[in-house]
């Protein structure tokens, strides 16, 4: 996969100037991209990359240091402060969760010195059955494109982490504070808690979340302690498949897939590449 003219166009504003603090200047931007690009895509190793990407190191070391500065992340807010100035953004958001199989080369561990700042402890790594597992927590608009992400390890429930993702969605706006509302929000039964109604209700969000059968019947057998039944739109909750389809779209990236990388991070900056191909192209 490269980057388009088009995406180019977009982008190529909002990364870095190409002169370092120290030594000569940085390699082009848009090679190291494609470069980082295909390596994600293909879950190709750093050594093997085809030589016309250039040196493998120098776009592992541009990777970590812009996963380590935050610069991808800048460069994926832009983008979302662009496309809801333009009016593209759409504020009826679906969230969910998947799950993502960690190679074995990247099993749990402490962290270690030179590990990129505010890496978690566990690496969002987590054991199971079948190995080290993370997961992924999205929201995701009615187009299919996702304007927050957070990970956890694998074992984590969707429910605690949905106050994390709801955090992460901020939009910058020319004029006055950024945009952290959504006007719904869609999930399935895994979200339907009281503590996520009360949330959404306090901040004025509506709730598209239906009520599972084991709750529905606890509440018909407390009367009327029970109170009234949530409200659920069943024509707005059809639109909840578009966080399913985007989940589609990053796992057909073989790298995020599988998790190869050994640090949260990296691996956070690989799906912040991915959301930056999605909107750069809309």
């Amino acid at each position: 996969m490269s980057v388009t003219d088009a995406q180019w166009a977009r982008s190529e504003p909002l990364l870095p100037d190409r002169t370092p603090m120290r030594g000569g200047r940085w390699r082009d931007h848009r090679q190291v991209i494609d470069a980082i690009a295909f390596k994600c895509r293909t879950g190709t190793p750093w050594m093997d990359l085809p030589d016309h990407f250039g040196s493998w190191k120098g776009a592992h070391n541009r990777l970590r240091k812009w996963a380590a500065d935050g610069t991808r992340e800048r460069v994926f807010t832009a983008l979302l402060a662009q496309a809801d100035a333009e009016g593209d953004l759409e504020w009826v958001v679906a969230v969910d969760s998947t799950i993502v199989r960690a190679h074995t080369g990247t099993p749990p561990g402490p962290v270690k010195r030179g590990a990129p700042a505010g890496e978690p402890a566990d690496h969002a790594l987590g054991r199971s059955r079948g190995g080290p597992t993370t997961k992924i927590h999205l929201a995701v608009d009615s187009h299919c494109r996702p304007p927050a992400f957070v990970i956890t390890p694998g074992e984590a429930g969707d429910a605690p982490a949905f106050e994390q993702v709801m955090a992460r969605l901020r939009v910058p706006r020319r004029i006055g504070r950024p945009r952290i509302t959504p006007d719904a929000v869609l999930a399935d039964e895994a979200y339907s808690s009281r503590a996520i109604r009360r949330h959404l209700r306090r901040r004025g969000i509506r709730a598209v979340i239906p009520q599972p059968a084991d709750q529905a019947a606890n509440r018909k057998r407390l009367g009327r302690l029970g109170g009234r039944p949530p409200a659920f739109d069943r024509e707005a909750y059809k639109q909840r498949n578009t966080v399913e389809r985007c989940i589609n779209k990053l796992k057909q990236w073989r790298g995020l897939a599988t998790r190869y990388d050994k640090t949260a991070t990296i691996y956070l900056a690989g799906l912040h590449l991915a959301a930056i191909f999605i909107w750069s192209a809309r």
